[in-house]
């Protein structure tokens, strides 16, 4: 199965299991009805920033919508880097590849994201139901990563800390593509 064929199957399948229309995602998103069904039929490629706002209506990472449900996947240790499913972005062509294994503890993800130089992906609808931890690990290159009004220039071996409770921003302002690891994890905020 394509990734934009799994995409598009987890998204019915979130939106089955929360017993969600079209309408109600595409309210609680902010991504159109017609959007999101063309996504569902596997017709279109969403971008990052589409895919962001249809992970955090759901409550979960952007990493979930590439990954496996538990109940779907045969649990394995190990990932091959063959199977290890791939995704580019069709606005900006940074490429993201699921590292975790298929299976594993959804506590959480790990993924690699090749940066083409010069571009920005900005993830602007933070999530309210679950917070997301993330860190970001540069392994080659640079990357400007802007986290609400503060922003860091990150250098090979920097690793960045974010909780990602508002705008994030992530741009590469140099003229070669930037690699880094993003791991990331999620916690249900407390109620008092």
């Amino acid at each position: 199965m394509d990734v934009d064929q799994h995409v598009a199957r987890r998204i019915r399948d979130l939106r089955a299991h929360s017993q969600w229309t079209l309408e109600r995602l595409a309210e609680l998103s902010g991504v159109s009805r017609s959007t999101i069904s063309a996504i569902e039929r596997a017709e279109t490629s969403p971008t990052a920033t589409v895919l962001h706002k249809l992970a955090t209506a759901f409550g979960i990472p952007l990493a979930a919508l590439f990954s496996e449900d538990a109940e779907d996947a045969e649990p394995s240790p190990l990932a091959r880097f063959a199977d290890q499913q791939t995704w580019t972005d069709p606005a900006s062509g940074y490429v993201r590849r699921q590292v975790s294994p298929t299976g594993a503890d959804p506590a959480i993800e790990l993924a690699e994201v090749v940066f083409p130089a010069g571009k920005t992906v900005d993830f602007n609808s933070p999530s309210r139901r679950v917070v997301h931890h993330q860190l970001v690990w540069m392994l080659e290159g640079e990357m400007e990563v802007t986290v609400g009004d503060e922003a860091w220039r990150l250098k090979p071996g920097d690793c960045l800390a974010v909780v990602l409770d508002r705008r994030i921003a992530f741009r590469n302002p140099t003229r070669k593509a930037a690699r880094y690891a993003v791991a990331l994890t999620q916690r249900t905020p407390r109620t008092s």
